[in-house]
């Protein structure tokens, strides 16, 4: 099983997007896979139509159960997204209170991680959508995974965020006892201005040895994959959003390529 977060330290990024079309992809080529939502806003989760503001049952309830004492099991908190092999572990808005908590629960970093370890019989992929902002949800994923997606829109303001992302990886990585490969990802490229190629010049002169050598382009089919409540891969495969998605899926992969299995998750 392959852990992957998707993260960065700025808002409207893509973050959910690239977990989405990611998702749709990976489902769409075989392999069992599974979309957990960090972020209290629960973007992801409202993706396929589930309120955050409504839910009992959450990624919240891992923490709620630590704290307690209890224990949960996490399949019994997924949900289904409509795609076949594309499961979800939904946000409520109750995650935005876990800062205030954290200095009363011991081992408060690691909750998603062993929340994650007990699933790896049933996916062949975990997708980590997170918060914008560095506090437990965030160290909880980057914990949690074995690689960190980091798209980075092209404009000036979204470099800003890639550099505390960045600083926040060192930090994390000096707590871990095993190294965490990460890739930037250019977003929401637009070859018609002259901000888009700018920032994409800068991201290569800056960060050559972390940056994909692809973009994802600006593309309508986002918007409307979302407002239907479909992975983009599954709404329209052939838009090119979805091609440029799958050319970084396929570059993620050529380090570590594991089998499709036969069974589907539910």
């Amino acid at each position: 099983m392959k852990v992957w977060t998707i993260a960065n330290q700025k808002g409207g990024v893509g973050k959910t997007t690239t977990v989405v079309s990611l998702g749709g992809l990976l489902s769409s080529w075989g392999f069992r896979t599974l979309l957990v939502d960090m972020d209290p806003h629960g973007s992801l989760t409202s993706y396929f139509r589930y309120d955050p503001d409504a839910l009992e049952a959450s990624t919240y309830s891992l923490f709620q159960a630590v704290a307690e004492k209890q224990t949960i099991d996490p399949a019994s908190l997924i949900c289904e997204t409509g795609t076949e092999g594309l499961d979800l572990l939904p946000a409520s808005m109750a995650l935005a209170t876990l800062d205030r908590q954290a200095g009363r629960l011991e081992g408060m970093g690691l909750i998603l991680k062993n929340a994650l370890d007990k699933l790896s019989d049933q996916y062949d992929y975990i997708l980590v959508d997170c918060p914008p902002m560095l506090g437990v949800l965030m160290v909880n994923a980057l914990a949690a995974c074995q690689r960190l997606i980091i798209p980075v829109q092209t404009e000036f303001l979204a470099l800003k965020g890639l550099e505390r992302m960045l600083n926040t990886l060192k930090m994390v990585l000096k707590s871990r006892k095993t190294d965490l490969s990460h890739v930037i990802v250019p977003t929401f490229f637009d070859k018609r201005t002259r901000a888009s190629i700018s920032s994409l010049k800068t991201l290569r002169e800056s960060w050559p040895n972390e940056l994909w050598n692809g973009v994802i382009p600006v593309d309508t089919l986002f918007r409307e994959a979302s407002r239907a409540g479909i992975p983009p891969a599954i709404f329209d495969p052939r838009a090119r959003g979805v091609v440029a998605y799958a050319a970084l899926l396929e570059s993620l992969q050529q380090i570590d390529q594991p089998h499709p299995s036969a069974g589907v998750a539910g």
